[in-house]
């Protein structure tokens, strides 16, 4: 069972991710997440980069709709999104799979790390608002060399998922709870 802490991360992506408010997770709200994203990016419907993102995203939703959707209404609750955190600290590679998926999404110029920038524009990209990082992202960068890498990512990305420790780096990666 999820702690109080799990649930409040957790909560604060979902409420991120759930752009009309219904209180589910739906396609819809994924295509209105990449749409944000790629605006922010200035990338056009057919580019490379809105396809890569697109399929980045829409293959996220798919996912999550398959391992979460335990009652096949085709949405998503907080609490379905839970059932499978619960899971998520026996199943590694499923999370490393996640974050790697996710590091080439934020990855905007495929260079093998992620900048301070590129980590803003992904965060600013799921709150739907400008967010301070300055504070965040030295926290983030394990080793103090200026950017994210692949392992680092990683690491921090399932801390986030199947972790409970609210004082480690990873609780940061969507910004503080």
């Amino acid at each position: 069972m999820s702690s109080d802490f799990q649930r409040r991360k957790v909560a604060g992506v979902f409420t991120a991710m759930d752009v009309d408010g219904d209180g589910f997770l739906t396609e819809q709200d994924f295509r209105a997440l990449t749409d944000r994203w790629t605006g922010i990016r200035g990338w056009a419907s057919g580019t490379a980069g809105h396809e890569q993102l697109s399929a980045v995203m829409m293959g996220w939703w798919q996912t999550l709709l398959a391992v979460s959707d335990r009652n096949r209404d085709h949405k998503v609750s907080l609490d379905e999104v839970l059932l499978v955190v619960d899971g998520l600290s026996a199943q590694p590679a499923a999370v490393i799979g996640t974050a790697d998926a996710m590091f080439d999404a934020v990855d905007e110029n495929a260079d093998g790390q992620i900048s301070a920038a590129e980590y803003r524009q992904a965060i600013e990209a799921w709150t739907g608002r400008a967010t301070d990082i300055d504070g965040i992202f030295p926290i983030l960068d394990l080793n103090g060399d200026g950017h994210l890498s692949r392992e680092e990512f990683a690491e921090l990305w399932t801390e986030f998922w199947a972790g409970d420790n609210p004082d480690a780096p990873g609780s940061l990666v969507f910004g503080r709870v």
